[in-house]
């Protein structure tokens, strides 16, 4: 029996071997031939058909294969480039806020350091207005001081002459005519006169005469002394030498 034509189907793929050979099995017939008992095949004029589908068929399902494929490249380099995107992207925006706080930290710093020499200036424009301003109110004081001080002025003269003239260079003039009475009847201008009874003493009679020393040391010689404090006794007790002669007059003595 002669032997079928094979068909090559290692270039279709393993994928479709079987359903090419099982059409080709049912596309063969073999046919008995009398006389000799024996049987030929005959190929089935539709085999070729059905390769030919077979093959579009195979050919089809390659080239699904090949599209899927090249899509699921697509998308992996697709996500890889977007992936490769979103780093750089990141990177970028890091090293913008790295850059950021960079520009930020170095804008605190140059503040601080702004402000740390604005102050420093400051407390020595103040320390300076300070030291100048206690310098002028030094002086003002001193000035002040200078001006409150009195005026050296020329001592007058000691009074000089007989003690009538001396009275007269100390004692006011609308004072003097009673100073001049009281002074007359107790003393009679003797610097040194005494009461050899009562021990009263100079010009005025002071009793004690020791009372004169508020007026000086040279109470007992000094008609000047002598003068002063018989004014002042008068005007401390009487309120003037008048109102001590008014007094003198009605009672003979002060």
């Amino acid at each position: 029996m002669p032997s079928m034509p094979s068909l090559n189907l290692r270039k279709r793929g393993i994928a479709i071997a079987g359903s090419v050979a099982a059409v080709g099995l049912a596309a063969t017939a073999a046919v008995a031939l009398p006389g000799n008992g024996a049987s030929s095949a005959v190929a089935d004029p539709n085999a070729k058909a059905v390769v030919a589908s077979a093959d579009a068929q195979a050919s089809h399902e390659a080239s699904a294969k090949a599209v899927a494929a090249k899509a699921a490249a697509d998308k992996a380099a697709a996500e890889k480039a977007a992936a490769d995107k979103a780093a750089a992207e990141k990177a970028a925006a890091d090293k913008a806020a790295a850059e950021k706080k960079a520009e930020a930290e170095k804008a605190a710093a140059d503040k601080a350091a702004a402000d740390k020499a604005a102050a420093e200036k400051a407390a020595a424009e103040k320390a300076a207005a300070d030291k100048a301003a206690a310098q002028r109110a030094a002086q003002d004081a001193a000035n002040r001081s200078e001006q409150r001080q009195p005026i050296q002025q020329q001592a007058p003269a000691a009074p000089s002459g007989s003690p009538q003239e001396i009275a007269a260079q100390i004692v006011p003039a609308d004072q003097l005519a009673s100073f001049d009475q009281i002074i007359s009847h107790e003393s009679g201008w003797n610097v040194s006169a005494t009461n050899p009874s009562s021990g009263a003493y100079g010009l005025a009679q002071a009793l004690p005469g020791s009372k004169m020393a508020s007026a000086g040391a040279d109470w007992q010689t000094s008609a000047a002394t002598q003068i002063r404090w018989a004014l002042s006794y008068m005007n401390s007790t009487y309120g003037s030498p008048n109102a001590a002669w008014s007094f003198w007059q009605a009672n003979g003595w002060y």
